[in-house]
């Protein structure tokens, strides 16, 4: 795979997590869920974020990490993007976190970022993120040409406890530097494939349902629990990313067999862990499907998992319209019903169990420790791979990647990455591993506490070098308004 002339990318990454965690495999014990079952599909364990943080202090966190750490001159950024789908404010977005980031800069005797700065803010569920970097690259190659950009990715993932979802909670921001000559990956925009179609029963958020009886009754705090069918958002994604990266190989005119042979690392949106191992599954039963020459191994595994090739066939070339499933009695139906079943048998296959080892496992352990991030579930990973790479001395330098990114309701983009060289340099800064140290287990009742009433359980935690709410205005007159309005501080 050849990406051709240099490309604009990222420079440089880093992470923000909260501080708060909670262990999946003690969740086990107090909700009588098998560890050895959650271990395998979600990870080890997820971030809540505490009473003093949103997804703004977040967000603020990932960005001044990254101004600091790399020594980013905080006037020459004319592109600051937010991609969320935690908003608190429908007016206001990355301004916002400019505003944060500022009040840090200034406590620490830096400069505040330029007044010339574009501060927009991306919403379409976990691919925000995506979009941002997208417009991000469009302004460094051309009227940004000589600034620079950053993009954060910020997200709290929150499930009511006792739903399907509780376990694949998470809270965290991570932030990027954009520049027209990167110095940690290339992305190549001119050969990216992408995907959308409406799917109405997909994960959302619609702002009515806080004014409806029955929704989030647990608790006492504002909560963003979304309105999610678990199977049917499954067979969204996996339909979606599986079109998105046909469509990049169509762009880059090679064949899927070619394409995953020669590429280094695969990284997708990962909502827990085993969902990309799930989708890597059935684009290899796709290319099967549509590979003239392979043939015996697609009847083999039709075969063992008692399904007419011709289906597997029928259904490659299909495109199920899920509208048609979003009804109460027809939302589990699976539309790929043969090339999931043959999917199953192709996991517990000793070539695949190596493909997968060999193309999608950097990072992915460090991964297993932070939950689901949404939009910055996938930049996390990235970070997390390159990382590694650096620690064991990988010769990654020119290696062909590829980024999948996906957003319920739904969307998906599928783009070439190219590592660059002296991508080391950049990578040992991204401190991965040291985002995640000075962790603060939670105990049932201090999780139930957070998640439930947003109070921080009896401990001795105080912020520090980091953002918080200081307060939040209640004011509502007709002389004077900032009711519902956070104001923040930056705590050395």
């Amino acid at each position: 795979m050849n990406l051709g002339k240099s490309q604009p990318g990222i420079s440089a990454v880093s992470l923000y997590v909260p501080p708060f965690r909670v262990s999946l495999k003690d969740w086990c014990v107090w909700t009588g869920n098998s560890w050895d079952k959650i271990s395998a599909v979600v990870g080890n364990s997820f971030r809540i974020r505490g009473p003093h943080e949103n997804v703004y202090t977040m967000a603020a966190n990932a960005v001044l990490r990254l101004i600091r750490t790399n020594d980013i001159d905080p006037r020459q950024i004319g592109f600051l993007a937010l991609g969320t789908e935690s908003s608190t404010d429908n007016a206001a977005g990355a301004v916002i976190v400019r505003g944060i980031v500022d009040l840090g800069l200034e406590r620490l005797g830096l400069p505040r970022l330029s007044r010339q700065l574009e501060v927009p803010e991306f919403k379409h569920a976990c691919l925000g993120g995506i979009y941002g970097v997208k417009g991000a690259l469009r302004y460094v190659a051309y009227d940004g040409a000589t600034r620079q950009a950053i993009v954060v990715c910020a997200d709290s993932a929150e499930y009511e406890r006792g739903s399907s979802g509780e376990q694949t909670q998470g809270a965290g921001a991570v932030a990027m530097l954009i520049e027209r000559t990167p110095r940690l990956l290339e992305i190549d925009l001119m050969h990216a494939g992408n995907a959308s179609d409406y799917r109405v029963l997909d994960f959302r958020k619609p702002i009515a349902r806080h004014f409806m009886d029955g929704y989030a009754t647990r608790g006492g705090r504002l909560t963003d629990f979304p309105v999610f069918n678990g199977r049917y958002s499954t067979h969204a994604y996996l339909d979606e990313t599986a079109h998105a990266v046909e469509n990049m190989l169509a762009q880059l005119d090679v064949s899927a067999d070619i394409f995953y042979r020669d590429v280094h690392a695969l990284f997708f949106h990962r909502p827990y862990h085993l969902m990309p191992v799930q989708a890597m599954a059935m684009l290899y039963v796709r290319a099967l499907a549509r590979s003239g020459d392979r043939n015996e191994e697609l009847a083999s595994l039709c075969a063992e998992a008692g399904v007419a090739r011709e289906d597997v066939l029928r259904e490659t070339v299909s495109t199920p319209d899920l509208r048609a499933y979003a009804t109460i009695d027809r939302h589990t139906i699976d539309p790929s019903t043969a090339t999931s079943t043959v999917s199953n048998v192709l996991r517990k296959r000793a070539t695949f169990q190596v493909l997968v080892r060999e193309k999608m496992s950097l990072g992915s352990e460090a991964m297993k420790s932070l939950g689901n991030l949404y939009t910055a579930a996938l930049p996390a990973w990235i970070a997390a791979g390159l990382e590694e790479g650096a620690q064991r001395g990988l010769n990654l330098a020119g290696a062909p990647m590829a980024a999948i990114g996906y957003g319920s309701g739904d969307a998906a983009e599928a783009i070439p990455l190219r590592v660059c060289e002296g991508w080391e340099v950049a990578a040992r800064k991204i401190r991965f591993a040291e985002s995640l140290d000075h962790s603060i287990d939670l105990d049932r009742t201090g999780y139930e506490l957070i998640h439930d009433h947003g109070i921080a359980p009896d401990m001795d935690y105080v912020p520090r070098g980091e953002f918080a709410i200081a307060r939040v205005g209640t004011a509502y007159t007709s002389a004077f308004q900032d009711i519902g309005i956070e104001y923040y501080e930056y705590v050395p």
